[in-house]
């Protein structure tokens, strides 16, 4: 089934100018959704509003948006003032610059669109794309409708480009804002991860070996009930208390389990194996008690 463009719209940069029509690159599943119902009747709920100083519902015609400057405290904005306040669509996408391809950071990644060649731009459009493909580079502008404006990317894929919409500086966090502990990693343990990542790593992604099992269970779930069965309920798994970890043991046990035989654990390494493995096996590993919930730490000494 042939694509359908979302718009029409025009690349620009100096006095050159593309048409170019644009298409939705991904068509994510929607979210299966429930409704709240009456459990005394089965009858659908209805949202109401209610007014916190009056109590009273408040029908959609008597509201009004308004921005909290301060607690409690408000201005309010008619809806002409709104669409005064939104940006205007021109259906042009303005580079402003061309950065090197690696130098955009995924974490800006958000909705992506491919482009195609509208009438009279085929030319253009690949002359655009085979251009920033050998040099490595990427287009970076602006892009506005439905009353925003967007910073996106072009980058030249095989077969065409791809415009990438991304997030403004403000709307990405960086890694210091989580408070990462530092931790020393041991030669030897690094020796085993990297022999654990050898063996399940892939030359590739492939998307197609991943689906949703929940939405799957929650489909089959919902057939069951269409046909009058019950869900069979699990009981709840018991809360398992402190735990202790042996970093290296976790190591050469995922080792053996991806091998698919057991791997030595105390025998002594052989002569071709690195020194920092032989030394893993004369050495044992330090264990160190887990905390509570999700900060555990391993392998500190």
């Amino acid at each position: 089934m042939a694509a359908r463009a979302l718009a029409s719209v025009t690349v620009t940069f100096g006095m050159v100018s593309i048409p170019v029509k644009l298409y939705a690159a991904t068509a994510p599943q929607a979210s299966i959704s429930f409704n709240l119902l009456h459990a005394a009747c089965g009858s659908r709920l209805k949202q109401q509003y209610l007014c916190a100083k009056e109590g009273v519902v408040v029908e959609r015609a008597d509201m009004v948006k308004g921005y909290e400057f301060a607690k409690d405290q408000y201005v309010t904005f008619t809806a002409e003032e709104l669409k005064e306040l939104e940006e205007k669509g021109t259906q042009m996408i303005e580079i402003s610059e061309f950065v090197p391809a690696d130098s955009i950071d995924p974490i800006y990644y958000d909705k992506a669109y491919f482009l195609g060649p509208d009438k009279g731009g085929a030319k253009p459009y690949a002359l655009l794309a085979e251009s920033m493909r050998q040099s490595g580079q990427t287009a970076v502008g602006r892009y506005a409708a439905r009353g925003k404006q967007y910073i996106v990317q072009l980058r030249a894929v095989p077969g065409g480009l791809v415009m990438q919409q991304l997030l403004y500086a403000p709307e990405v966090r960086t890694i210091e804002d989580v408070g990462i502990e530092t931790a020393p990693v041991r030669d030897t343990e690094l020796t085993l991860a990297k022999q654990l990542i050898a063996q399940i790593s892939s030359k590739q992604f492939d998307p197609s070996q991943y689906e949703d099992d929940v939405r799957k269970r929650i489909e089959a779930a919902v057939q069951k009930k269409v046909e009058g069965e019950e869900i069979a309920i699990s009981p709840s798994a018991p809360e398992g208390g402190g735990q202790v970890i042996d970093l290296m043991e976790a190591l050469r046990a995922s080792l053996e389990k991806t091998s698919g035989k057991r791997a030595p654990a105390r025998t002594a390494a052989p002569e071709s194996a690195p020194a920092e493995l032989k030394a893993a096996q004369r050495k044992p590993a330090k264990k160190v008690a887990a905390e509570p919930e999700a900060r555990r730490k391993v392998g500190k000494r």
